[in-house]
């Protein structure tokens, strides 16, 4: 029996499982969280025992080589022999990937080369990709786009209102990102009202420390809110989501930073951190907003407010719903930001059940009378990962 890697590596966060095949069986699953914030939380799992640790871990290659340490002194693995090979999740495949591929030493290359597209993520993800083909030479390994469930949006959702010849020399439209949740969560949408995906109409929410929102029609995306690369959208942890671009020449000329400062700031020092000065981290926020800390309330409100008008903007889109679903680390696990962010959308359908919300880990959270079916769905990209792993590795046994 062999075991395969899924690899999912977040802007603050690496996520992993160990499949056990042939039976596709998870014998270990984790999370590094906080990655470069400070006091990561280290958790891994098996069927016997559990890990926890806090620590700093400053970036991840740090965090892959604490993950692999770990494993061994749990004995999740004995010798990297018995690894038949990883899948990673990638956020940005530009127009070089459109599926999920193999990945030799050109094709981590061209991960990398995408990294304008995507700059917290795919720097990272290739850093992590490398150290698991350090420890596993030969053996394959899968990259999974996040960008692929969008490639087919039809042209009036991923081209920009710029010269057309700015797509044709330099292919400038929208891709979105976090596809493989956006799909998976939609199918379990679907087969939880009894109906296939392709019968039905969705909102997807991915909210994390970088959150976005998909359009979902009879089982393909339509429109997203990330755009070229994963800044564009609602606000995030670190992310400011939508800007006017002359606000950016604007504060350049009053600071004094050139383009890529300001793109650094956009990136790295916006979004709830920006916003509140104290952390890309909801859960530091709301802690704050509790002891009522002005500026970490109205970094909530900010945030549930984009998220809201994507969901409006998307009801419309799609002429009426069949569902919207909550999905990832603010959206699984955040009763109060799911509360805020359709508060006062009785109108649109979204009628939303207190107790369930409360309570409900993985299911409905609306009323029974709601025309509209609100879900709360823990994601599963790894799943969906070590499937294609296993698929284009030709991975048997």
């Amino acid at each position: 029996m062999s075991k395969v890697f899924a690899i999912n590596a977040g802007s603050s966060s690496l996520k992993f499982s160990i499949y056990q095949l042939p039976e596709e069986k998870v014998i270990s699953s984790g999370l590094i969280d906080r990655i470069g914030v400070g006091q990561s939380n280290i958790v891994i799992k098996t069927e016997d025992d559990k890990y926890t640790n806090v620590k700093d871990i400053d970036n991840h290659e740090q965090a892959t080589e604490e993950l692999l340490n770990q494993l061994k002194s749990m004995k999740v693995i004995e010798s990297f022999d018995e690894i038949s090979g990883s899948g990673h999740r990638i956020v940005a495949g530009g127009e070089f990937f459109k599926d999920s591929a193999l990945l030799d030493e050109e094709g981590v290359q061209k991960v990398e080369a995408l990294a304008e597209f995507a700059p917290l993520h795919n720097p990272a993800e290739a850093k992590v990709i490398r150290a698991f083909q350090k420890v596993l030479p030969g053996k394959p390994t899968v990259g999974v786009f996040d960008t692929s469930f969008h490639a087919n949006m039809p042209e009036k959702a991923y081209l920009y209102g710029v010269p057309y010849e700015y797509y044709e020399k330099y292919q400038a439209r929208r891709y979105g990102a976090h596809g493989t949740s956006h799909k998976y969560v939609a199918q379990q949408a679907a087969a939880k009202m009894g109906k296939k995906v392709e019968d039905v109409k969705i909102v997807t929410a991915h909210i994390g420390n970088g959150a976005s929102l998909t359009a979902v029609k009879y089982g393909q995306s339509i429109d997203t809110s990330m755009g070229f690369t994963p800044l564009a959208g609602v606000v995030m942890g670190t992310r400011s989501g939508d800007v006017d671009p002359s606000l950016l020449q604007y504060v350049m000329g009053k600071e004094g930073i050139d383009y890529d400062e300001m793109m650094r700031v956009l990136n790295n020092e916006s979004g709830l951190k920006g916003l509140s000065g104290i952390s890309s981290d909801m859960r530091d926020v709301e802690a704050a907003a509790e002891e009522g800390n002005h500026r970490a309330q109205i970094a909530l409100e900010i945030y549930a407010h984009a998220v809201k008008r994507y969901i409006g903007s998307y009801i419309a889109e799609l002429n009426g719903i069949d569902a919207l679903v909550f999905t990832a680390g603010v959206g699984e696990h955040d009763p109060s930001f799911r509360q805020a962010a359709i508060d006062e959308m009785d109108n649109l359908g979204l009628k939303l059940d207190p107790e369930r919300n409360n309570t409900v880990s993985d299911g409905l959270i609306s009323t029974d009378d709601s025309p509209v079916k609100i879900f709360v769905i823990p994601t599963d990209e790894e799943k969906m990962i070590v499937e294609d792993t296993i698929r284009l590795g030709n991975i048997t046994e």
